[in-house]
């Protein structure tokens, strides 16, 4: 084994002291990649992540986007909590059939994997450094134009699903993934085939469809963008899809064949926090700002805001109305109706008019 392949071997030790699943290196020429990248950015397909089309073809071309970079170490974490049961898909599903709870996804229930991926990987490049000396490098997860599933698949990751997610067979899709980009040059690791064969339950089973064919995303209508990227008004005919989802969407995941093999993690900042798993949407609708700010502080959700916070609940109400006309989810969406946000109350407006046969139109705020 010459100095470059103990060097990787050394790589996936330390990365597996660091709790990673595994540990893949490619190289930079992704230029097989650039035509499906562009269809996808002229489909517009993106929606409203311009920065996924600012970037231009910096996404898949490491060298560009970080000039000197040689070689890509991908990462992959697994973030099923700890004590997930056996069974677990089934449960999560179970979750539509409580109207009145509110779903967040799986994965943002605990610590923002941001900072838990971040943390490790500069840990993981330090380490090298300390093996070969001055290191040009730059550690990435979801936070810059960076093809990560692309860079995943052809490191030995796995290979990508038909949802467009990356599917392990030890460990189905529930897992992050990260990068550092490297100005050293090692050796690839093999990229596995593909294993999905005539499967499409995760096309199936998307609740709005958004999976408009093999291997392609519609954004635009996936419940991740819409209760996420997306800002302003939710589109009123995919509000009765969101059913009681109020973050994110786990559904092709959970269809998932492979997903049986999806592995826990054994770091507890995955673990569930209180609130986030199994809280009804009346409890979480009636967090006040503050309560959203120190509630979600070190979490993803964060992110997005109690404005957009409070837009997808009042959604996941007006469908619990839909289902069943409830009193005190209605008397809570009329405490919200003065919010100063134009947002927040056109959807409060539109969850209480779903109780009625006939919604009313509502004219959108400019």
């Amino acid at each position: 084994m010459d100095a470059a392949a103990q060097l990787v071997s050394r790589i996936q030790a330390w990365g597996q002291e660091l709790s990673f699943s595994q540990i893949g290196v490619t190289g930079v020429d992704l230029s097989s990649a650039e035509p499906g990248l562009l269809a996808w950015l002229a489909q517009g397909f993106h929606g409203e992540m311009d920065y996924m089309a600012s970037h231009g073809l910096k996404r898949a071309r490491p060298a560009e986007l970080i000039p000197g970079t040689l070689s890509v170490i991908t990462a992959r974490m697994d973030y099923l909590p700890k004590d997930t049961p056996h069974g677990w898909q089934a449960s999560e599903l179970a979750r539509l059939e409580r109207p009145d709870e509110a779903i967040v996804s799986v994965y943002a229930r605990g610590r923002d994997y941001h900072k838990v991926l971040r943390a490790r990987l500069q840990k993981l490049a330090e380490k090298i450094a300390e093996a070969v000396g001055p290191l040009g490098h730059r550690a990435f997860t979801d936070s810059a134009p960076v093809l990560e599933a692309e860079l995943a698949s052809r490191s030995g990751q796995g290979w990508r699903g038909k949802h467009t997610l990356v599917l392990n067979r030890e460990g189905g899709s529930m897992f992050f993934l990260g990068e550092i980009y490297v100005d050293i040059a090692l050796p690839p690791s093999e990229p596995v085939s593909e294993h999905c064969g005539a499967c499409t339950a995760c096309i199936g089973i998307c609740p709005t469809q958004a999976i408009v064919a093999p291997y392609q995303l519609d954004a635009r209508r996936c419940i991740s963008y819409l209760t996420i990227e997306h800002a302003g008004p939710i589109p009123e005919d995919l509000r009765p899809l969101m059913a009681n989802r109020i973050y994110g969407c786990d559904d092709c995941q959970l269809a998932c064949p492979w997903n049986k093999f999806a592995q826990r993690s054994p770091l507890a900042d995955f673990d569930p926090r209180e609130g986030l798993s199994g809280a009804t949407l009346i409890e979480l609708f009636a967090w006040s700002e503050e309560a959203f700010l120190r509630r979600t502080e070190g979490s993803p959700i964060r992110r997005i805001g109690h404005e957009r916070w409070l837009r997808n609940i009042a959604v996941a109400m007006g469908n619990a109305l839909r289902a069943a006309d409830d009193l005190a989810i209605r008397a809570a969406l009329g405490e919200r109706t003065s919010h100063p946000s134009d947002v927040v109350r056109e959807h409060v407006v539109w969850a209480l008019a779903q109780h009625c046969d006939q919604a009313p139109v509502v004219e959108r705020p400019v």
